[in-house]
């Protein structure tokens, strides 16, 4: 056996199924007509997908994430099972931290050594699809090899790139504010509801920094974070993008700034100093296990995370508005190689990953909440800690108030989300007014998105 497979593997055997015929047939045509690969390098690849015509011909397939010791940990035992249920089919897995990923997997893709799957999110997605690294997984959608069926509509299209599924959800989750449930029942504060207007939030937020005798401000400023701004922008029937152009105005954005200059103003936020520090996407550095504001801005997955890291009860709420603002996000996404020898098992291997039962529990929530609806129960009874089962009936309960997915970040919108924290924090600081500042993100922003 293949030395990245472990047969001890934790998860039973399931019966071997054949791969369809016609999607081999299919997989032969797409390497045909394949498309120049990123920085100028050819698909040249010309083999079609042979596992299908031949069962038990071997297969052995690079998988490529970044992540820690426990993902790794899951992650491999998912594909042990895949190999159990396959045994003509192996993986060489590698894995590392998020720093310096992208750069690995774009070198290799340069070099048309691409891994045949790997793991993406929203700042890599649309970048690489457009440079033709992805494998168009659409055929396997439309026939229903790639089962989307049980994804709630709009996370199913959240990973359509120039109408090509470009990438598989492997997890969905939503914005969600944070805060520290302890200390609002010490201070005789009501918790935060879903569903309350941006400005009852801001006097909530004031009321709980009057009640700390001004020791802990109601919230952290989220003028910084991108995506609090799309959610809100969304209220306001806009979004953030408008195919690879920003999809709002400087007079949006002005309005967006002197809501957060008025919340600093009153009180419901900490200083600029404290702010800069909560502007890091650091689960440790989030001013609500930090002990520097009530409530922080970010995915609802977290909340576990953010417990870990302190002594007091944590609570979940959507984000201010209307919740259908927010939307099933992709936290993460399979993508296959467009110069991969074996496309058919490659989108097979995905569809077993989101749509095996044993494949969800073993998966659990530590990349975000299943994205098979009819699975989450399932994954529900094998949760133990109490924040994760938190998060998991916290997104069951929101999807239904849902609105449309917009279509996946384009290219440069990581240079875009660093943009906003640099042109907020000008505000937050006093350098510059709401519309100053509004205006120097929409004069910068476009030349990001070329």
């Amino acid at each position: 056996m293949h030395p990245a497979t472990h047969p001890e593997s934790a998860l039973p055997a399931r019966p071997h199924r054949t791969l369809k015929i016609g999607r081999v047939l299919r997989g032969l045509a797409a390497t045909a007509v394949a498309l120049p690969l990123i920085f100028g390098a050819a698909a040249c690849g010309d083999s079609g997908d042979s596992a299908g015509t031949d069962p038990n011909e071997k297969v052995e397939l690079s998988v490529f994430w970044w992540g820690d010791d426990s993902r790794a940990e899951t992650t491999k035992k998912v594909l042990d099972a895949y190999t159990a249920a396959h045994p003509n089919v192996t993986f060489v897995t590698t894995f590392q931290g998020n720093q310096g990923y992208l750069d690995k997997l774009s070198t290799q893709a340069a070099g048309g050594n691409a891994p045949d799957l790997f793991q993406l999110d929203d700042n890599m997605l649309s970048e690489l699809a457009e440079r033709k690294v992805t494998l168009d997984l659409t055929p396997y959608v439309e026939d229903k090899s790639l089962d989307l069926s049980k994804f709630p509509e709009s996370l199913a299209k959240y990973g359509v790139v120039d109408g090509k599924q470009a990438g598989v959800a492997l997890a969905e989750n939503t914005p969600g504010l944070i805060y520290n449930r302890s200390k609002l029942q010490e201070f005789g504060v009501a918790e935060p509801t879903t569903g309350m207007t941006w400005e009852a939030f801001i006097t909530w937020a004031k009321q709980v920094s009057d009640k700390s005798g001004g020791k802990l401000p109601g919230t952290m400023d989220p003028s910084a974070d991108y995506k609090a701004l799309w959610v809100w922008l969304r209220q306001q029937g806009k979004e953030f993008y408008n195919g690879k152009e920003l999809g709002f105005t400087a007079e949006d954005l002005t309005r967006w700034f002197e809501l957060w200059k008025g919340a600093r103003d009153s009180g419901a936020t900490p200083t600029a100093d404290v702010i800069h520090e909560g502007n890091s996407s650091d689960a440790t550095k989030q001013l609500v296990v930090t002990g520097k504001a009530a409530t922080s801005w970010v995915w609802s997955n977290q909340l576990a995370a953010l417990s870990k890291n302190t002594k007091d009860q944590l609570g979940l709420v959507a984000y201010p508005g209307n919740p259908n603002g927010q939307w099933a996000r992709a936290s993460m996404y399979w993508s296959g190689s467009s110069r991969t020898e074996h496309p058919d098992v490659v989108a097979d291997v995905i569809n077993f990953f989101v749509n095996d039962a044993t494949a969800a529990k073993t998966l659990g929530i530590e990349r975000g909440i299943t994205p098979n609806l009819d699975l989450r129960k399932e994954v529900e009874a094998t949760l133990t800690d109490a924040n994760q089962k938190a998060s998991l009936a916290f997104e069951t309960q929101i999807t239904p108030q849902f609105g449309a997915a917009p279509a996946p970040p384009p290219k440069g919108h990581a240079a875009i989300r660093t943009l906003l924290v640099t042109i907020a924090e000008s505000v937050q600081y006093g350098k510059a007014t709401p519309a100053q500042a509004a205006q120097d993100f929409i004069s910068q922003a476009q030349s990001k998105l070329a």
